[in-house]
């Protein structure tokens, strides 16, 4: 899922700026938004995959430590 979003966002880049070059930067440039929200949310997978893997560790960690 984490490749998903980083895909959904530079694939949005690439047609919002296609748009904008083609039909005017005007009525485009709000989409950005989206981008910028998929790009978000891989960052936030990426942030919670990480935070997740160093629990799991921890948890590990205190469970060899009660035995």
């Amino acid at each position: 899922m984490r490749f998903f979003w980083l895909g959904m966002a530079i694939a949005s880049f690439v047609i919002i700026t296609y748009f904008c070059i083609v039909q005017g930067y005007k009525t485009w440039v709000y989409y950005y938004v989206f981008t910028f929200i998929s790009l978000l949310m891989f960052l936030m997978k990426t942030w919670m995959m990480r935070r997740m893997k160093h629990h799991l560790k921890y948890l590990e960690e205190q469970q060899n430590n009660a035995d």
